[in-house]
């Protein structure tokens, strides 16, 4: 297929079918185009984030940058997936990346993957796009999130100044083993001899533990070395410490727990990153899709990926301690929520769906489409699944914007419609929302 004068929705169409499959874990075929494009070399003159984790990377990666950039730094950002459009995924100082300058770095990209005779997956040449983007762009930071697991991701290639680790739980465990100690021995791939690591749970499995031990890594860990403090009866403002410091910050729209892990980065870092800096940071950081409340077309909305267990409890518990907020408290039906609903199929739908059951939040109906993806749970699945937890309520539709609009027909301004299950529920539920 000659690429020449390509549009960008042709370009990524083109680089979904070059490989043989989607998920193609290892470094041996991404590092020599790598280095015929120059990346590596180039990401050693910036600071660099690599985040890995089971939930939260993208609000710690989003808070990271937000508090770099605040500092005056000219910070470039890698996130996956996107919401709507994919341009999302690449940004520098918050903006996402014009498509003439991605299809320039697609075709650069393309031809040192020919010289190399080497076949890529979709996410290992979008991700050389990006990092090629940031070094022509001489960005000073850069704020990589891991697509899966960590050593053998190809995020992998750039070496960290600091690695964070948000948590660690049970997820794609076709790739990462189906335990703890497995899934920690991956994400703890991203680790360098002497860096820091930052790990963002009370809980350090012994894998994650012997290779700071083998690297003679800096260890900062949540509990440990640094907290956090959230008033609940302040609604306003939550604390950060550490041995160093304590600071008294505006709550932000993200969950603290991420935050907190991305104010402990960035002061290892040895950036020159001030309290002004980070207070700043507090007020504008933002993240489409992770406890995201909108109101659109005269609905009350409630967007969070929570595609697993970790996830929907997160979600559950900042619901629960902020349902008034979300919910008018002289409402005829108080804590009225319906849900719209999808997963993909490689994810545990039966532990999610069993976990909202249980939350106590009085849900509603379920308005259930299968996500328009090639892992997508398909409908019948998805119902049986809510009839086995004992979920009657369920309406369903050939896709989510028919799931949106049905939800819409049946709520009135005073409910929540909450649009939960995966990245891709979500973004296209938006899609209809934002375009029609």
């Amino acid at each position: 297929m000659q690429m020449i004068n390509k549009s960008l929705d042709e370009w990524l169409t083109y680089i979904q079918g070059i490989h043989v499959s989607a998920i193609d874990m290892g470094l041996s075929r991404v590092e020599p185009v790598a280095q015929n494009l120059g990346v590596i070399g180039s990401a050693k003159k910036a600071k660099v984030f690599t985040v890995a984790g089971t939930n939260g990377k993208g609000s710690t990666t989003a808070a990271i940058a937000e508090i770099c950039q605040q500092a005056g730094y000219k910070t470039a950002l890698y996130q996956s997936p996107e919401l709507i459009d994919f341009n999302e995924r690449i940004k520098i100082n918050g903006k996402p990346i014009q498509n003439d300058v991605l299809i320039d770095a697609f075709e650069k990209v393309e031809q040192a993957r020919k010289e190399c005779n080497l076949s890529l997956s979709f996410f290992e040449m979008t991700s050389l796009a990006a990092f090629l983007i940031f070094a022509q762009n001489n960005c000073d930071v850069w704020v990589l999130e891991v697509g899966l697991g960590g050593r053998l991701d190809v995020v992998n290639i750039i070496d960290p100044n600091v690695a964070l680790i948000t948590n660690i739980g049970i997820d794609h465990v076709d790739w990462l083993g189906d335990d703890k100690e497995k899934i920690g021995y991956e994400k703890a791939g991203i680790l360098r001899q002497g860096i820091p690591l930052i790990f963002g749970d009370i809980q350090m499995p012994a894998s994650v533990q012997q290779k700071v031990d083998e690297l003679d890594a800096l260890c900062y860990q949540a509990g440990k070395h640094f907290a956090y403090r959230n008033e609940a009866n302040n609604q306003q403002y939550w604390q950060y410490s550490n041995a160093a410091i304590t600071m008294q910050l505006t709550k932000p729209s993200l969950a603290l727990v991420n935050v907190a892990n991305a104010i402990s980065a960035v002061l290892a870092s040895g950036l020159d990153i001030q309290q002004s800096h980070i207070e700043k940071a507090m007020q504008t950081v933002k993240l489409a899709g992770r406890f995201d409340y909108q109101e659109i077309k005269q609905r009350r909305w409630l967007f969070d990926v929570a595609h697993n267990e970790d996830g929907v409890d997160f979600l559950i518990n900042q619901l629960t301690l902020n349902l008034s907020k979300y919910l008018p408290n002289n409402v005829p039906h108080p804590g009225r929520i319906v849900v719209v609903f999808s997963m993909l199929a490689d994810k545990e739908i039966a532990k999610v769906v069993e976990r909202l059951k249980q939350s106590g939040l009085l849900i509603g109906a379920w308005y259930v489409a299968p996500i328009q993806h090639s892992r997508a749970a398909n409908l019948a699945q998805l119902k049986t699944i809510l009839m086995d937890k004992g979920i009657n309520q369920v309406e369903t539709a050939d896709n989510l914007e028919e799931a949106t609009k049905l939800a819409i027909q049946n709520t009135t301004k005073e409910d929540l419609i909450l649009v939960c299950g995966s990245f891709h529920t979500i973004g296209e539920s938006l899609r209809y929302l934002l375009q029609s």
